[in-house]
């Protein structure tokens, strides 16, 4: 089959499409002719070699994709041959075929595009786990959410909005930060020209938010802790900021803070399960009306796969990134 090769790993990496081998099918799996699939910035990591994939995953790279069900495990139920699905994966959505744990499947919806069902798994599922499992978001709570124009951002301000919450959010232009309102968000700030401590501190009186969402990590550590109330959850998945920096303790106790940190790609399988489980719960209704979607920057064919990952490096776009097979 036809995939996503990487060439040279390490920085000056290159990628070509090329040929593989078919990923073979277990029992409680089932194999997704991908027509479209999302980049994420995990796969940038991996292909300059610092985000190898888990253990038994695929080496392609590609967290997500969508597409119609060609093949199913002997112990699998509830999905049959030509359905449309769109799968959360820990590898291997940069090719023509994928092969998934049935527990990281999803049901596309009734009029949904490919390109649409594509860009909805990794990043949906990650708020989910974060925001609202592991953060336990309250209704009508305030999110502060890092990077609002990205994948993350774009389905955080989305998912806290349907549940009645406040939406404070960074960016890296006024552009972006524009978008961002339309969005829904209720503050947006350009981190180049403002501080988000200062701008949460106006924006909620001085108590701070609920939750905040960061994939910067070290550089923004103080701050963050300084933007949460009383009791409030940070949660870390990213480290784009650096990975070491100062703590204050004292600060951590006496607003009685909790910091979490999370990944997906390696959860076990019981563990994605009940995620995705979670996730249809709680907003596969707003998923099927529509009143939650996922933003397409662009969408460009699977040869144009260098382009993508270098408008995602630069940070020119808003949303998502999809290619298509």
């Amino acid at each position: 089959m036809r995939a996503v090769v990487i060439e040279n790993q390490g920085p000056e990496s290159t990628l070509t499409v090329g040929e593989v081998e078919a990923p073979s099918l277990g029992a409680d799996d089932v194999r997704i002719a991908t027509r479209a699939f999302a980049i994420n910035r995990g796969d940038l990591m991996q292909r300059k070699g610092m985000y190898p994939p888990p253990p038994g995953a695929s080496t392609v790279m590609g967290l997500e994709c969508a597409g119609e069900v060609t093949e199913v495990g002997a112990d699998v139920q509830g999905w049959s041959v030509g359905d449309r699905a769109m799968a959360l994966l820990a590898g291997g959505g940069y090719a023509e075929e994928a092969v998934v744990h049935a527990g990281s499947v999803m049901r596309v919806p009734d009029g949904m595009s490919w390109t649409d069902a594509a860009a909805i798994p990794e990043v949906f599922l990650t708020v989910h786990l974060t925001v609202f499992q592991l953060a336990a978001f309250p209704d009508g709570g305030t999110l502060l959410v890092h990077g609002g124009g990205s994948g993350i951002g774009t389905a955080a301000m989305q998912m806290v909005k349907e549940v009645g919450g406040r939406v404070i959010t960074t960016a890296g232009s006024d552009e972006k930060c524009a978008q961002c309102r339309e969005l829904g968000a209720d503050v947006a700030v350009n981190y180049k020209e403002a501080s988000f401590a200062e701008a949460v501190a106006e924006a909620t009186s001085g108590e701070g938010v609920d939750v905040v969402l960061d994939h910067i990590g070290g550089a923004y550590l103080d701050d963050n802790l300084k933007s949460l109330r009383v009791g409030g959850r940070l949660v870390l998945i990213g480290l784009m900021g650096g990975a070491r920096a100062e703590i204050s303790l004292a600060t951590v106790m006496l607003k009685r803070l909790q910091v979490i940190g999370s990944t997906l790609r390696a959860r076990p399988h019981h563990e994605k399960t009940a995620i995705v489980t979670d996730f249809q719960a709680r907003f596969g209704d707003a998923l099927r009306a529509g009143r939650l979607r996922p933003i397409v920057d662009r969408v460009l064919p699977m040869a144009e796969i260098e382009a993508a990952h270098a408008a995602m490096e630069a940070s020119t776009h808003f949303g998502k990134i999809v290619l298509t097979i």
